[in-house]
């Protein structure tokens, strides 16, 4: 019996490591230089850090009234994360405040496809037409061509 649960104890700690060490390893990627000696994490902090004085507090409560369904675990890391790219596209416009069209246009551009089902649903409660970021839903991460698996399987054939 009690070998079984040492065990059992063993088999928990290997899995709860190799989960650490999958997140410890995707951490170091993004923290490795790219191209322009620059990694994923020192360009989403410049830009946070370059339009931190360009957020007004109405602003600053819709992007958390945004982050909210995220788990509390990982809600600074995707709020800095979309905050960053809200920040790029602010200085690519050459705006003196953060607005809320570049901020729903950021949050749509920095999140899977799969979270774009809650803001749509925040904005019709917000009374904010999303037909002018349509073109934002489409270029956003993880969206995939329909009938991808298909084309896939063609293509490995």
């Amino acid at each position: 019996m009690i070998s079984l649960i040492v065990i059992m104890w063993g088999c928990l700690l290997i899995g709860l490591m190799a989960i650490g060490g999958y997140f410890m390893f995707r951490k170091f990627l993004k923290r490795l230089p790219k191209e322009d000696g620059r990694s994923i994490m020192d360009w989403e902090e410049y830009y946070f850090e370059q339009t931190l004085h360009k957020w007004s507090q109405s602003e600053k409560d819709f992007l958390e009234e945004l982050v909210s369904p995220v788990p509390e675990l990982f809600r600074d890391v995707a709020r800095q994360r979309i905050a960053s790219k809200i920040g790029e596209l602010s200085i690519q416009k050459n705006e003196e405040s953060i607005t809320r069209p570049t901020l729903i246009e950021g949050y749509i551009l920095a999140t899977p496809k799969r979270d774009h089902k809650f803001l749509r649903k925040k904005l019709k409660e917000k009374n904010i037409d999303i037909a002018p970021y349509e073109d934002f839903f489409r270029q956003s991460r993880d969206n995939y061509q329909e009938n991808w698996e298909e084309k896939y399987k063609q293509k490995k054939s």
